[in-house]
C-alpha cells in the first residue's frame, strides 16, 4: 500500500487507526523502523495488531505532516536508545560491572552483565545492553574521548 493511499488517526483509547483507500480500518497499528540504527528515517512499516504489514513509507519525510507527526510520536514513545557520549568510570573490568556514562539523555549508570552484551554493529558502532534491557548506542567509537575508548577496549 502506498503512503498516499491511507489515513492515520488516534482512536478514543489513543491507539493508531489506519484507514486504507478502500475504507478498510486497521485498529492498533504500530509503526516499525526497517533500519532503526543505520537509517532511522527510511523504511517505515505500519504493522496491524495481528502482525501484518498494512502500509509502507520509504521515508518518514514523505508522509503528510499530520501522519508524520503521529508516526514520529508513536516511535518516540516506543523507542529509547540513548547514545553514549562518554564512559566516565567502570566499577570493575570483570563482569558484572557497573558503568557510569554520559549519554544523549543525561548521566546514568548501567550494569553490564557480560561482555556478550556488547554487540558490534559495524567497525565504529556498538550496541550495549544493560541488565534491565535498555540498549545504549555508541554511534562512532572514533568520536569517544581517549579515556572512554581505553575503558571500552578492556571489554572488547
Amino acid at each position: 500500500m502506498s503512503t498516499a493511499s491511507f489515513q492515520l488517526a488516534r482512536d478514543a483509547y489513543g491507539r493508531l487507526v489506519l484507514t486504507s483507500e478502500n475504507g478498510e480500518r486497521h485498529e492498533g497499528v504500530t509503526p516499525v523502523r526497517a533500519f532503526p540504527i543505520a537509517a532511522p528515517d527510511e523504511g517505515i512499516s505500519l504493522i496491524s495488531a495481528e502482525g501484518h504489514e498494512v502500509a509502507w513509507a520509504d521515508r518518514v519525510a514523505d508522509l503528510p505532516p499530520a501522519v508524520r507527526a503521529l508516526v514520529e510520536d508513536e516511535l518516540a514513545s516506543r523507542e529509547f536508545v540513548p547514545e553514549i557520549d562518554r564512559i566516565i568510570a567502570v566499577s570493575s573490568f570483570a563482569c558484572p560491572s557497573t558503568w557510569q556514562v554520559s549519554t544523549s539523555r543525561g548521566a546514568c549508570e548501567l550494569l553490564l552483565k557480560g561482555e556478550e552484551d556488547i554487540r558490534r554493529l559495524s567497525r565504529t558502532q556498538l550496541l550495549i545492553a544493560d541488565s534491565h534491557g535498555v540498549q545504549f548506542l555508541v554511534r562512532d567509537l572514533n568520536q569517544l574521548d581517549r579515556h572512554s575508548r581505553k575503558l571500552l577496549d578492556r571489554f572488547l
